[in-house]
């Protein structure tokens, strides 16, 4: 069975992030979120993809190429001017032979475990169409769906507005008949519509995944898959190619990668991860559920709290990042400290795409997007998010609303 996976959407719910990549390209715990799902694909016997993209579609692309170097076979298919999911899909009507059912997975889900493996068991069960579906507490972003005693799907609606909430959302895993193009194609290329027709006849089963699950929606999600990446992590790795200078301290699974220096004096408190090839100056504090990714360098005297940082960036000595998102290519300038709490113990705003949101989090730093050079000395509240490309110079003072 083949998969197609739908990796076109830009995601501007992700700003600063999806700006200069897409969706699935986002870095969870040192991977890109396409990476995991493709090696779970792998896992449960699936090595033939259509990969949609479209936005920042050189990124995907360059990374994985035909799928050579990952054990699997990739071919792409372009979306031109995205228009929702339904239309994406239909791009890829002529690589389903009649007859045929494959695998529908969207690109921005992470999952803890294998959720293919699950979905393709309860299609052999049944030899029918299948939605993957779990719980969430943000059921109103999703389709929520409704069962019947056999576990069969009996109602869909599309991110309800109101009260009347069902208990499980679709999670983002189908297998579908050839037929479904032609389902589709009825309804005018609306996914809801289409998933609506096919309820109908010839009908749609769940599968239940009862793990953690996370569709990337805003961007302090990447701190959530963050945690359900590393919370089941049991044991230390540290490569043979790192090198610990001195007196290191490790304190529980903490992952070290190859390449990895680290000076005297710091500490490492996993759950955790070090990328490829970055540096760790001395008497750094590196906390829990802190992802660094590749080519990253950490000055002298830092601290890192529960953070994610793409790669490629560089923090200067005696800051503390807390809760927070760094994007790739930054510079954060030496003694920066991130706020990531409000003196009211109130949940942090974020302002995204010039909405101000409410996080649900009571510690939230900053989201920093790529290219992004900080001067030394600044201190930024919770809560605030910076564009790619943007300079901050020293010592500035800095509002939610990004005013100097």
């Amino acid at each position: 069975m083949k998969a197609i996976i739908l990796a076109a959407s830009r995601g501007a719910s992700l700003d600063p992030f999806t700006r200069t990549r897409p969706k699935p390209m986002i870095t969870v715990s040192g991977r890109y979120l396409l990476e995991n799902s493709i090696d779970l694909l792998k896992a449960a016997g699936v090595t033939d993809y259509q990969l949609i993209v479209g936005h920042q579609r050189e990124k995907i692309m360059s990374f994985f190429q035909q799928g050579a170097e990952h054990g699997v076979n990739i071919s792409y298919i372009l979306q031109e001017d995205p228009h929702g999911i339904g239309a994406a899909l239909a791009e890829a009507r002529n690589t389903v032979l009649p007859g045929e059912y494959f695998l529908l997975v969207y690109g921005d889900i992470l999952t803890r475990g294998n959720i293919f493996i699950q979905t393709l068991q309860s299609f052999h069960s049944c030899r029918a169409p299948v939605a993957a579906i779990c719980l969430t507490p943000s059921a109103e972003l999703y389709g929520n769906v409704y069962l019947d005693e056999q576990m069969r799907i009996t109602r869909i609606i599309e991110k309800p507005q109101t009260g009347g909430l069902g208990n499980y959302v679709l999670a983002g895993v189908f297998v579908l008949p050839s037929q479904f193009f032609e389902i589709l194609d009825r309804a005018g290329n609306d996914m809801e519509q289409a998933l609506a027709l096919l309820v109908k006849d010839p009908g749609l089963s769940a599968s239940i995944w009862e793990d953690d699950w996370i569709d990337m929606v805003h961007p302090w999600d990447i701190l959530r898959g963050n945690h359900i990446i590393m919370e089941p992590w049991d044991a230390a790795f540290i490569s043979c190619e790192a090198q610990l200078r001195g007196d290191v301290k490790i304190e529980g699974p903490v992952y070290v990668a190859p390449g990895v220096v680290i000076e005297s004096g710091s500490v490492l408190r996993g759950p955790c991860y070090v990328g490829p090839n970055t540096y760790v100056g001395n008497n750094v504090l590196i906390r829990k559920y802190t992802s660094i990714g590749r080519d990253c360098v950490i000055g002298y005297g830092v601290e890192l709290k529960n953070c994610v940082m793409f790669g490629h960036s560089r923090v200067g000595r005696l800051s503390f990042i807390g809760d927070s998102v760094i994007g790739e290519h930054v510079n954060i300038g030496s003694g920066t400290m991130t706020v990531n709490a409000n003196l009211e113990d109130k949940t942090v705003q974020v302002l995204v795409g010039g909405v101000l949101q409410d996080s649900g989090f009571k510690k939230l730093g900053a989201f920093i997007g790529d290219h992004v050079q900080i001067g030394a000395s600044n201190t930024l509240p919770a809560g605030l998010c910076i564009e790619a490309g943007e300079y901050l110079p020293h010592n500035t003072s800095i509002s939610l609303r990004g005013g100097r």
